[in-house]
């Protein structure tokens, strides 16, 4: 089990998919990203995307935290069924919904709304040239203007291959994680 760091929700555990096929966010990397996201846009009222959610962590974290909205996309269905089982015990109702498969097909839908902030967490053996696709399809129909975009990957990964309209971009190491922030211009 994981637990919600802070927010209204802070400390409140989280159920996670059995085996290796999940990696959560550890809670340590997690205080890192909201640290340095309150420093990159105001977070209340905000939209996000957590993609390859897993147990959902990471958007669960911001619903805590003031986000209005997040949408959870993950393949796995055990862990799908993870992420509706947490939402159920949140009580976060309709602020959160959850997409149950590949990433690649939710993005190739336009939105109904594009979203403030978006979260990728890709299993760390996902080709390189996949992500660039991904992150290229989030880019041009996903993300609204002055969006943050964050992938995190292992710093034995090379960073992503950005789209040109993500600006701003670095990196922040935390043990085996990187994090990688930029801003959609």
């Amino acid at each position: 089990m994981t637990r919600i760091v802070a927010g209204t929700l802070g400390g409140r555990r989280l159920a996670v998919p059995a085996g290796q096929s999940t990696r959560p966010t550890s809670e340590r990397v997690r205080e890192a990203l909201f640290n340095t996201l309150g420093t990159l846009l105001d977070l209340p009222g905000t939209r996000m995307l957590d993609l390859y959610a897993g147990s959902g962590a990471v958007g669960f974290e911001a619903l805590s935290r003031g986000c209005a909205h997040a949408l959870f996309v993950e393949s796995d269905a055990r862990a799908a069924a993870v992420l509706r089982r947490n939402a159920t015990a949140l009580g976060v109702g309709g602020a959160a919904r959850i997409v149950a498969g590949p990433v690649s097909r939710t993005l190739e839908r336009p939105p109904a709304q594009r979203y403030d902030l978006a979260f990728a967490d890709p299993p760390y053996a996902l080709a390189q040239e996949t992500l660039t696709a991904v992150l290229a399809e989030l880019t041009a129909d996903w993300l609204a203007p002055d969006a943050v975009l964050v992938v995190e990957r292992s710093t034995r990964t090379p960073e992503p291959d950005w789209p040109e309209q993500i600006t701003d971009r670095r990196g922040r190491r935390y043990g085996e994680t990187t994090l990688w922030y930029g801003r959609r211009s």
